[in-house]
């Protein structure tokens, strides 16, 4: 198996800006050097190739540190999400079964581990006296595995290669056009593909990455008015808070690219920052490809479908898996060499995902007589609410752990600002009395604050079919109801 290079590679631009976190600023010769000493005390503690390291950190110039470490080890990155629960943690690491658990010293991320029996610590401070080290295996290992869900709800870690990734940066450079000057600004947490992408795409382009803990649309204004950001990457919900948070400000001038993605943008909020000179490039993406699959370019017609990424090839099938007809609806396949590996430790739900050499989405879509794709559905179930994947069949199961709960359905209404928000219709248990309130004090013991539904209305049954399946799209709010 041949080498590969390393992501960060210290010998090209050594003295480039790597990444600006606040008051600290690491060239590339430096993250490395830090990347070096992490990778040695990995390698003391007996992580090497094909190991998994699970990562419960923030946005910062210590995960960046140990993504390159793990490439020089030929270990695998499993990026935990901040925002989950001890239960939700756990579950993920029993699944994934890491070497270890590095964290910053985060009580949530050690109740999980002990749960799942994980080894766990705080990540050690560099020590920049380590010598130099390089990836010895070649494109095709594991490089990440990233945890997603379908409408089962159970969490699966979709398995990206460094060969995957590679691609799937390098047909992002040429659809978007990288130049020199490149400078991203990343506020996407690093345990989604997305923000794990730009830290990719400013690694191997040799241009320096802003990196910002999280969303402050204040803050980030002020960054994109400082100059030289030329790309940054939002979901539509940030993109609305950033533009209320700068009135009738244009668009900074040095801009080029606002990559939009996560959830289906509002024409609305497209054409408001069009009209601010908002250079917005809306794009279509998953995790199991690495991000990025189709993208509309700044310019081009707010209702003109999304072109495919270079190397990337697309079909539209129905239900019997024909190839639909053009603008005729079904659901959204796709194949090229960023699409993952399979699921981890899932070889049945790998063939079925991967059949035909195809990635079967499940999302629903169209494609044009020019091959431009249009997305209708994000999955059956499936709704996004501000950019994180929600999951009905989760939520239900929390619900129904309730003692006083006898049936739980969950479903998306349209929010504003969120773009969808769950929502939950339950049965309670004979001659119980359920409070709102209650129930969602119970969802936020055992969830994220993204999935606790939004409301909760009581009934006396649920819609199903003649089999007992749950019927989801008949769950409909009452035109009055009584908000939490």
């Amino acid at each position: 198996m041949s080498a590969r290079s390393a992501w960060l590679d210290p010998t090209r631009a050594p003295d480039a800006t790597a990444l600006v976190c606040g008051d600290t600023v690491l060239s590339r010769s430096i993250l490395a050097a830090h990347a070096d000493a992490m990778a040695a005390w990995l390698a003391a503690r007996g992580i090497g190739a094909g190991d998994v390291v699970a990562a419960h950190l923030p946005n910062g110039p210590e995960f960046a540190a140990l993504l390159h470490a793990l490439d020089r080890r030929d270990a695998i990155l499993l990026p935990l999400h901040r925002r989950q629960t001890e239960t939700e943690l756990a579950r993920v690491l029993r699944d994934a079964a890491p070497r270890i658990l590095l964290h910053a010293a985060d009580t949530t991320a050690l109740s999980a581990a002990r749960a799942a029996r994980v080894p766990a610590c705080a990540l050690p401070s560099p020590d920049t006296s380590a010598p130099p080290s390089s990836p010895r295996l070649g494109p095709a290992v594991p490089a990440l595995l990233l945890y997603t869900s379908g409408t089962t709800g159970n969490p699966k870690g979709a398995v990206l290669t460094h060969a995957g990734l590679r691609a799937a940066v390098e047909a992002s450079a040429r659809h978007l056009g990288a130049r020199p000057d490149d400078r991203w600004l990343a506020c996407l947490p690093f345990f989604h593909v997305g923000g794990l992408s730009i830290l990719l795409r400013a690694a191997h382009q040799a241009v320096p990455c802003e990196v910002h803990e999280g969303f402050d649309a204040e803050r980030i204004s002020r960054a994109l008015d400082g100059g030289g950001l030329t790309h940054i990457s939002l979901v539509p919900t940030l993109l609305a808070r950033l533009l209320e948070a700068r009135g009738v400000r244009p668009a900074p001038a040095a801009l080029r690219i606002v990559l939009l993605g996560g959830a289906t943008a509002p024409l609305p909020l497209i054409e408001r920052a069009a009209k601010l000179g908002w250079p917005v490039a809306t794009t279509y993406g998953l995790t199991e490809a690495a991000s990025q699959v189709a993208t509309r370019l700044p310019g081009e017609p707010h209702d003109a479908g999304a072109t495919p990424l270079p190397g990337i090839a697309l079909r539209v099938v129905d239900d019997a898996g024909n190839t639909a007809p053009p603008e005729s609806p079904g659901e959204i396949l796709v194949r090229g060499k960023a699409v993952m590996a399979g699921y981890w430790r899932r070889p049945e739900e790998t063939a079925r995902t991967l059949a035909g050499g195809w990635l079967h989405t499940g999302d629903i879509g169209t494609l044009d007589t020019r091959g431009r794709l249009r997305v209708f559905d994000r999955r059956t179930d499936l709704l996004v609410s501000g950019g994180e994947n929600v999951y009905p069949a989760q939520i239900e199961a929390v619900l129904l752990e309730h003692p006083d709960v006898a049936e739980a359905g969950v479903a998306g209404i349209p929010d504003r600002e969120y773009g969808s928000r769950p929502v939950a219709w339950v049965v309670p248990r004979s001659t119980q009395t359920l409070d709102p309130r209650g129930l969602a004090r119970f969802c936020r013991d055992r969830l994220a604050g993204y999935e606790v539904p939004a409301r909760f209305h009581l009934m006396t049954a649920l819609p199903r079919t003649a089999s007992g399946k749950l019927q989801r799209q008949r769950l409909v709010e009452p035109r009055a109801d009584t908000r939490n």
